[in-house]
């Protein structure tokens, strides 16, 4: 990437960075806290963009100096400082460009939000049930690494360890740009601790992410939603199958339903439920609205076909593939205690190239 490939979209950042400064002169907009607050975020990252731009600009320029004093330069002591100088730059400028890159690529409006996160069994069985439990432990643990908070919406335990059904969500710092990606069937390959000929099985668990959406943002209306409480199952405590404190929720007019039994109290529980209904209609509706969402959609879920994935964790192979974007990591142990970063920030890099691309 260069300078004066990118000038249109610096001639575009440029106007908006002043509409920006227009709008925050204005004092009224001081009385508007939401209007205030996102405004003020967009144009503070115009800012950093355009630091980030000169620093890069200033490094080019210096770079593309040193070398020609390096090709004329005799001195060998001179010619010794100007190598290391352009080596410092040399290590500097990837640095730069990279974060220009992600600046420039339009903002997904729902990078910034919170998440939920459903992993289901698919194919495979018990081992894919202990898969399930495995990739939970892999997003508790990159959570952890990143300082975002866990909550453990619902669970549903199988016989060995493993989990029929897990909803969690995970907030803090743009938890969604960088998990969406995450979305889709993930396939393990490997030879099943039940396995006792030592042959390797294959099998699949699906991830869904959806952007957590607050109450303001998209209204579950009252006459729309119905609820049932019955007796809670699984782990949760000693009276969590005394009460009726589980809550499924449905919204009637498309018959998506929601059950809920991970808390005690069936107050809490029914405020879970609704929290993920949330998230589910509204995802449904902006699919319906958007064709190019729906189609990222089914490719997140799939039917859970072994056919059907985004990744592979071969144990045999001591590697994780991600399938839509080439990429693989001989590091399974390292990928499911949580080291996602490697893998994603190359997720990033990639989905940012194709959309400068598309630009």
């Amino acid at each position: 990437m260069t300078p004066s490939e990118i000038a249109p979209h610096i001639e575009k950042l440029k106007k908006r960075l002043e509409e920006l400064k227009v709008k925050l002169s204005d004092p009224s907009i001081y009385t508007r806290q939401d209007e205030c607050r996102k405004i003020s975020r967009e144009h503070q990252k115009l800012e950093d963009f355009f630091k980030n731009f000169s620093r890069w600009t200033s490094l080019l320029d210096q770079l593309d100096e040193n070398r020609k004093m390096l090709s004329a330069e005799k001195d060998e002591e001179l010619k010794s400082l100007i190598s290391a100088d352009i080596q410092n730059l040399e290590n500097e400028t990837p640095v730069l460009e990279k974060k220009i890159r992600l600046s420039l690529i339009p903002q997904d409006p729902n990078d910034s939000k919170n998440i939920i996160v459903e992993i289901r069994p698919a194919a495979g069985g018990e081992e894919a049930s202990l898969f399930t439990a495995e990739l939970f432990r892999m997003y508790q643990r990159y959570a952890e690494s990143k300082g975002w908070k866990v909550e453990l919406l619902d669970l549903s335990s199988s016989g060995m360890g493993g989990m029929k059904e897990v909803v969690f969500s995970l907030a803090g710092d743009n938890v969604y740009s960088r998990i969406k990606y995450e979305g889709g069937v993930h396939r393990v390959q490997r030879v099943p601790a039940t396995e006792s000929s030592g042959r390797i099985h294959t099998s699949t668990a699906t991830v869904s992410v959806l952007p957590e959406i607050e109450e303001f943002e998209f209204e579950l209306r009252a006459q729309d939603l119905k609820f049932d409480v019955f007796r809670a199952s699984g782990n949760g405590g000693q009276s969590v199958n005394t009460t009726d404190s589980a809550v499924r929720a449905t919204h009637i007019p498309t018959g998506i339903s929601v059950a809920s039994q991970q808390e005690k109290s069936q107050h809490k529980n029914k405020a879970i439920a609704i929290r993920i209904l949330r998230a589910r209609i509204y995802e449904i509706q902006k699919e319906a609205e958007d064709l190019k969402n729906a189609e990222a959609k089914r490719s997140q879920t799939g039917t859970g076909d072994r056919s059907e994935k985004i990744r592979t964790y071969n144990f045999h192979q001591n590697r994780v593939t991600d399938h839509r974007f080439g990429i693989t990591i001989h590091d399974i142990p390292g990928i499911l205690d949580g080291d996602l970063d490697n893998l994603l920030d190359q997720i990033i890099l990639i989905e940012c190239d194709r959309k400068l691309k598309a630009l």
